[in-house]
């Protein structure tokens, strides 16, 4: 297996600044919508002053302290192509790194159960998070050129929890919404629960 030093980890810095797909620009504020005891926090395209269009090639959402109201509870993420429901059609991989409070355990591993091939199902983007009340994650989901009707919409995830057995966890997702339709909403929520507080800020780059 590869050495940490032998990966290079431009992530997701390499992916905004290689492309023409995706804007250079500096961020702009989009959308905060603060979480309080919430089913679903979501970004809707024309509503509530909410920008998800051919405005900005790169939409950003920063994940702060989304503290879940259930344990085990993973975050998770779907995605809108017209119509009302959140069910665009998505393929992903993921991987995760671990560490314990105590230091006896660490792992770097594939995670293959939250996989997604065409399927319609949300997206994990966490690991298992706690409902301590020191308990939540944080991290940020990236969506570029959500506008386009030629090509699919990748996204990028990277979101570190505090797993609800004292352990540290980094939890990477990659994918795209493989529809010619423009994803028009995004749709953040727990797995089981809600979300119990935190804040999700969206932020669109030119």
């Amino acid at each position: 297996m590869a050495t940490y030093e032998s990966i290079r980890y431009d992530f997701p810095v390499a992916a905004a600044t290689t492309s023409t797909q995706v804007g250079t620009g500096a961020m702009t504020l989009i959308k905060t919508l603060t979480a309080s005891s919430s089913g679903t926090l979501s970004f809707v395209n024309g509503s509530s002053s909410v920008v998800l269009d051919n405005t900005y090639k790169t939409y950003i959402f920063k994940i702060i302290n989304a503290h879940p109201s259930a344990s085990p509870a993973y975050l998770h993420v779907n995605f809108r192509d017209g119509g009302s429901s959140y069910d665009a059609t998505k393929t992903s991989s993921s991987f995760y790194t671990y560490h314990n409070e105590s230091g006896s355990e660490t792992a770097f591993a594939y995670h293959a159960a939250s996989d997604l091939a065409q399927s319609t199902a949300t997206q994990s983007i966490s690991v298992s998070v706690g409902n301590g009340n020191d308990e939540g994650c944080s991290g940020e989901l990236w969506l570029f050129n959500p506008s386009s009707t030629t090509y699919v919409k990748h996204f990028l995830s990277r979101v570190n929890g505090y797993h609800h057995q004292d352990y540290t966890q980094e939890y990477y997702v990659g994918g795209y919404c493989n529809v010619t339709a423009a994803i028009d909403a995004v749709q953040f929520t727990y797995n089981t629960g809600n979300i119990d507080s935190g804040t999700i800020k969206m932020y669109g780059i030119a």
